[in-house]
């Protein structure tokens, strides 16, 4: 849990240095959601988390304060053939909703000590997945039972097909953050059923 404490201090910290003042948060420019979007108290106003916009690539997403900005896992396929690429099976981005809901890779330091992922490729089509930040966590992309590819996580002894990630921060300084809680949110691959799991690192 101390070196899940450090993966989150790292992304953050990557944070703090990319952060640009902020715009009125805006989701008109993708959609009008119609499904649940999140709302989190801070100690200064009151955030609410966009749902990004649907995509039959969109594995999960990565959601925190200070800020709306949204990291996106998604597959990585050929634009041409559809395939998935056999090396780097996910890509990474951001939706900047602090910027107008643009789309932005990441950079160098975020996509190698923090938000970036290790993949590696296993047997029976599957992957080996892990940040780059923390990479005692295995997630496995797979094939469901759907025949499509999803991201498998086990957490408190329940695998899930994983879907969002939300890191709830209250106070702390910048080089120790008060880590309340990480909320992992997906389904069951079995029932379907919707599955949430909160843990305090």
């Amino acid at each position: 849990m101390h070196k899940f404490k450090l993966f989150i201090f790292s992304c953050l910290l990557v944070l703090c240095c990319t952060i640009r003042p902020a715009k009125a948060v805006t989701t008109e420019k993708w959609h009008k959601p119609k499904a649940t979007v999140f709302t989190e108290k801070t100690f200064t106003d009151t955030l609410v988390f966009p749902v990004p916009p649907p995509d039959p690539k969109r594995l999960f997403y990565i959601q925190r304060p200070p800020n709306t900005n949204t990291l996106i896992y998604e597959l990585n396929t050929d634009k041409a053939t559809g395939e998935l690429d056999s090396e780097t099976p996910v890509h990474v981005y951001w939706i900047r909703y602090t910027e107008g809901g643009k789309k932005q890779e990441l950079n160098y330091i975020q996509r190698k000590f923090a938000y970036g992922l290790t993949q590696k490729k296993l047997t029976d089509g599957k992957y080996d997945i892990r940040f780059v930040s923390y990479k005692k966590f295995p997630l496995t992309l797979m094939k469901g039972a759907d025949g499509k590819y999803h991201i498998f996580a086990i957490v408190a002894k329940k695998q899930m097909m994983l879907q969002r990630v939300f890191v709830k921060i209250e106070g702390g300084s910048f080089w120790l953050p008060n880590v309340v809680y990480v909320e992992m949110r997906g389904t069951d691959p079995v029932s379907g059923k919707e599955i949430t799991e909160r843990f305090k690192p």
